[in-house]
């Protein structure tokens, strides 16, 4: 399997989907992506708390639960990184000791504010941001660890400013920048301004509708499009239609008759049932 950081060198644009536990991985590594996002926002909705709420060590374990049965490459959204520089020495140790292959670092104040979930950021000065990404840099062990550094200044200064902060994080040895807007001719100036490779959020709805192609935005010198949230909504979506359904006693339509025993089927064998069975029948037939 290509490392990550030979995909982000590469011309492709890489989608990866969210994954929040090792079934999603493995979901996503059928569909034939070719790399997991581990977003903190959707965890934080998935645990109740919010990703303000959220530690290192909890999405350390969730990445080393996906890493035991699935070995697509993990990003890691780590908001704030979780500290001041001499913090995020541990942030990077533990990354990399969980196996992620790359973490997104951002220029949020911490401890994280939950109104950031309702689009009011708070933001450190740019000059705290650059000493975490050297301390980022001289912390990292792997080489091909990729360290991601974003901006959310387009929402509290605008898109000249973020465009600023992202030129000085290229300067200071970020390896991938991401201005986060979802606006598509925003998206064009910032690939028009900054050097690849470059991140952004894939369109919630897919690219069917959008104004720009993955071959498109891999033109502009984009090489990941994480969907932070997607796959987490209609999931919520379908265990919400499940539950009402079976509360007041009729046919859920998203299975259908029959469909609950044929998923349930289906996600035995994403799990891996007949090779465990394999491997039980084989070693414990005289037992």
């Amino acid at each position: 399997m290509q490392k990550f950081s030979e995909l982000m060198r590469g011309n492709e644009l890489i989608v990866a989907p969210v994954a929040l536990n090792p079934i999603m991985a493995r979901l996503a590594e059928e569909a034939g992506f070719r790399a997991v996002y581990l977003s903190g926002g959707s965890l934080g909705w998935l645990k109740c708390v919010t990703e303000a709420n959220l530690t290192l060590p909890e999405l350390a374990a969730v990445a080393l639960d996906m890493r035991a049965v699935c070995r697509l490459p993990i990003v890691l959204d780590a908001g704030g990184g979780w500290g001041d520089p001499v913090h995020v020495h541990r942030t990077i140790a533990l990354a990399e000791a969980a196996g992620f292959a790359a973490i997104e670092i951002e220029d949020q104040l911490l401890p994280r504010r939950v109104e950031h979930h309702a689009g009011v950021d708070h933001l450190v000065p740019t000059e705290l941001m650059l000493k975490k990404i050297a301390e980022a840099i001289a912390a990292r062990t792997n080489p091909d660890f990729v360290i991601i550094a974003r901006t959310n200044a387009r929402r509290v200064h605008g898109l000249d400013e973020a465009l600023r902060r992202a030129e000085v994080f290229h300067r200071a040895g970020a390896n991938m920048l991401f201005v986060h807007t979802r606006d598509a001719e925003e998206m064009r100036a910032v690939g028009e301004r900054l050097p690849p490779p470059l991140m952004t959020f894939a369109p919630p709805d897919g690219f069917s509708g959008f104004p720009f192609s993955p071959r498109d935005l891999a033109a502009l010198g984009y090489r990941l499009a994480a969907s932070s949230g997607t796959a987490f909504a209609a999931m919520v979506k379908a265990v919400r239609q499940s539950y009402e359904c079976l509360a007041q006693d009729r046919i859920d339509p998203f299975l259908g008759p029959g469909g609950a025993d044929k998923e349930m089927k289906a996600a035995q064998t994403t799990s891996g049932l007949e090779r465990l069975l394999e491997i039980e029948r084989r070693t414990m037939k005289d037992s």
